[in-house]
C-alpha cells in the first residue's frame, strides 16, 4: 500500500503543476470575483429599490438603483462567461499535461514494473480517475481565491456600516468556507480512496472477463463471474453511499451555519437599531448583503464533497508519478555493434521475492552464435532473456555487450540492436503491414512482404480480401495464435537487429511452418547473434551452442 498524502499536500502538488498557467488561471480569479459582486449588487440594490418603495431613508436615489441592477445584470453573464471559459480552458490544458506525465511514468516502469499492474486499474488512472481532476482546476482553485477576495470585501463593506457586521460576517465566512470542508475531509478522505480503488479493481476483473469470455462460457464460468460482478458492484454502492451521506451531512451544516449566520446578524441589527447606532436602511442593506454573499463560500463548502473524489484520484496518480523505475533509462545513442554478450558472476531475484532466481551465472556468447537456453518451466530461462536486453537490472555482477556494461549503454541503443520474439506476439488493433511496420516504421511495402515470405505468413495473408491492409482486431483477436506468432517473427525479421532473442518461437506453429521458419532464421541470421529459449528439441536443433539452466545456476553443454 503506498503511503497517503495529506489533502494540503495533494492541492500542493496539483496546484504546482498549474504554474505555467498562472495567467490564464488570473483572468479567472479576477472576472470570477467581479461576477459575484455583480451578483451580490443585484440583490443588494433591489432590496434597497423595495425600501425607498417604503419611503425607507437610504441616501440613494431609485434610478441609481434601477441602473446599478440592470447594469450588473447585464455584466454577471459576461463575467461568469469569461471566469467559466478561463477555468475550463486551464482545466483541459492541464489535463492533457497530466496525461503526458503519467505516459512518460509507465513508459519508465515498463515493462518490468507494470507486469505486476493490473491492467484495468491502469486505464481507470489514465481515464476517469484524470478526468475527475477536471473538478479541481476548473471548480476549485479559482473558487477558493475567488471566495476569498470576495469575502474580504463584502466584510470591509459590512465593517464599514458597523464593525461588528464586519467581524461576524468574517466569522460565519472562516466558518463555512474553511472550518467545515477542512473538517469534513479529514473524515470523507478515506471513503473516496477506498471508493476509487474499488472502482479500478471493478475496471480490471471486467476486463478480465471479457477477455476470457470464451473460457467462461466453455467452462460454465458464468454464474461465479456475474456473482463477482454483483459483489463488486455491491461494494462500490456501499462506498458511494458512505460518501453521499458525508455530503448531505456537510450540507445541512452548511445550511444550519447559515441560517444561524442570518438570524445573529438581524438580533445584532435590531439591538444597533434600537440603540440608534445604524438607522433602518443600514440594517436592511447590511442582512440582505450578508445573506447573498454566501455564494462564493458555500461552493468552498460543497467543494469538500467533490474533492473527497479528487484527492483520492490525485493520490492514485501520484503513485505511478512518484514510482521508481526498475531501471533507469540512459540517455543518448551510440553505434553498437554488438559483437559478443558476456555475462559475468551474475546474480538475480525478484524485488519483491528475497529468494536469488539465478545464481553466479557466467555465458560468453560470440556474434553470430546460436544459443539454447533449455530447462524446466519457471528456471529462469525468460528471466535470463529479460536481462539480457535489461527489462530487469541484475542484482550482482554484470552483463556486457561489445566490453560494455549494458547498465552504461543507451537505452536506444540496446534496443536498437535486439529482437524479441515472445511467447505471446501482442497485435495492435490495425492492419497487417501496420503491425509489422513496428519493427520498422521507414519500412517499404517490398521489405514487408519480404518478411512475411520468412515468417511463411505471406500466402495466407494474400487470401484474405484485404491482404496486408487487412485489420486484426483487438489483440489480433480474428488470427490465430499460430499466426500472431509468425506475424511477430515478421516483425522481428523486419527489424533485422543484431541480435536476435526468440522466447518459445514455434510454441503455436505445426510441424511444417516452424521447419519453413527454422530454415529462414538459420539462413538469414549466419551473422547475427541468435538467443533462443525452447522446449522443442526440433527448435533448438538450429542451434550450434546449449546450456542448461538447473538449480539456479547455469550448464554448458
Amino acid at each position: 500500500m503506498k503511503n497517503r498524502q495529506s489533502g494540503i499536500k495533494i492541492m500542493a502538488r496539483l496546484i504546482k503543476i498549474l504554474k505555467p498557467l498562472a495567467s490564464v488561471m488570473m483572468i479567472t480569479i479576477t472576472f470570477g470575483v467581479l461576477g459575484f459582486l455583480a451578483a451580490i449588487a443585484i440583490t443588494t440594490f433591489a432590496a434597497v429599490a423595495v425600501s425607498l418603495k417604503l419611503g425607507i431613508d437610504i441616501n440613494i436615489a431609485m434610478s441609481s438603483a434601477i441602473n446599478v441592477i440592470i447594469v450588473c445584470a447585464i455584466l454577471r453573464g459576461l463575467l461568469r462567461y469569461i471566469e467559466q471559459y478561463s477555468g475550463h480552458y486551464i482545466a483541459f490544458k492541464i489535463l492533457a499535461i497530466l496525461r503526458d506525465k503519467v505516459f512518460k511514468s509507465l513508459r519508465k516502469l515498463a515493462p518490468a514494473k507494470l507486469e505486476s499492474k493490473e491492467k484495468g486499474n491502469l486505464i481507470s488512472i489514465i481515464t476517469s480517475d484524470i478526468e475527475l481532476l477536471e473538478v479541481f482546476y476548473a471548480h476549485t482553485i479559482a473558487p477558493i481565491a475567488i471566495a476569498i477576495i470576495t469575502s474580504i470585501i463584502i466584510s470591509f463593506v459590512l465593517f464599514n456600516i458597523n464593525p461588528y457586521f464586519g467581524l461576524v460576517s468574517a466569522t460565519f465566512y472562516i466558518i463555512v468556507g474553511y472550518i467545515i470542508p477542512v473538517i469534513s475531509s479529514k473524515f470523507g478522505n478515506k471513503a473516496g480512496i477506498e471508493y476509487r480503488e474499488e472502482f479500478g479493481r471493478t475496471n480490471s476483473f471486467l476486463l478480465d472477463s471479457l477477455r476470457g469470455v470464451k473460457e467462461v462460457l466453455l467452462f460454465d464460468e458464468g454464474k461465479k463471474r456475474l456473482k463477482k460482478i454483483n459483489e463488486n458492484s455491491n461494494k462500490l454502492n456501499d462506498k458511494l453511499k458512505e460518501i453521499k451521506v458525508h455530503e448531505g451531512l456537510i450540507k445541512s451544516f452548511t445550511d444550519v451555519t447559515i441560517m444561524i449566520a442570518i438570524l445573529t446578524f438581524l438580533f445584532l441589527g435590531i439591538k444597533l437599531y434600537e440603540s440608534n447606532t445604524i438607522n433602518l436602511g443600514g440594517l436592511i442593506i447590511a442582512i440582505v448583503l450578508l445573506a447573498s454573499s454566501f455564494g462564493p463560500v458555500v461552493a468552498l463548502s460543497n467543494l469538500s464533497n467533490n474533492l473527497v473524489h479528487t484527492f483520492a484520484c490525485a493520490q492514485r496518480l501520484f503513485n505511478i508519478l512518484d514510482e521508481v523505475p526498475a531501471v533507469e533509462e540512459v540517455q543518448g545513442n551510440i553505434n553498437l555493434e554488438a559483437n559478443d554478450i558476456s555475462i559475468s558472476n551474475m546474480n538475480f531475484e525478484y524485488f519483491d521475492r528475497d529468494e536469488k532466481l539465478l545464481n553466479n551465472i557466467n555465458l560468453n556468447i560470440k556474434k553470430g552464435e546460436k544459443l539454447a537456453i533449455i530447462g524446466p518451466s519457471g528456471c529462469g530461462k525468460s528471466t535470463l532473456i529479460k536481462l539480457i536486453m535489461r527489462f530487469w537490472d541484475v542484482k550482482s555482477g554484470s552483463i556486457n555487450i561489445d566490453n560494455k556494461n549494458i547498465k552504461k549503454i543507451p537505452t536506444k541503443a540496446l534496443r536498437k540492436s535486439q529482437a524479441l520474439v515472445s511467447q505471446e506476439t501482442f497485435l495492435f488493433n490495425d492492419t497487417i503491414e501496420n503491425n509489422i511496420k513496428i519493427g520498422n516504421k521507414e519500412a517499404n511495402y517490398d521489405e514487408v512482404v519480404s518478411a512475411c515470405k520468412k515468417a511463411s505468413i505471406h500466402e495466407f495473408i494474400k487470401m484474405l480480401p484485404n491482404g496486408y491492409k487487412t485489420t486484426v482486431g483487438e489483440l489480433g483477436s480474428n488470427l490465430s495464435s499460430g499466426e500472431r506468432q509468425r506475424l511477430g517473427i515478421a516483425r522481428a525479421f523486419l527489424q533485422n537487429s543484431q541480435i536476435l532473442i526468440l522466447d518459445e518461437p514455434t510454441s503455436n506453429l505445426d510441424t511444417l511452418n516452424e521447419a519453413q521458419i527454422l530454415k529462414s532464421i538459420n539462413k538469414e541470421c549466419k551473422e547475427k547473434t541468435v538467443v533462443m529459449v525452447s522446449h522443442r528439441k526440433s527448435s533448438v536443433s538450429i542451434c550450434d551452442k546449449k546450456v542448461y539452466i538447473k538449480d539456479k545456476t547455469l550448464k554448458i553443454n
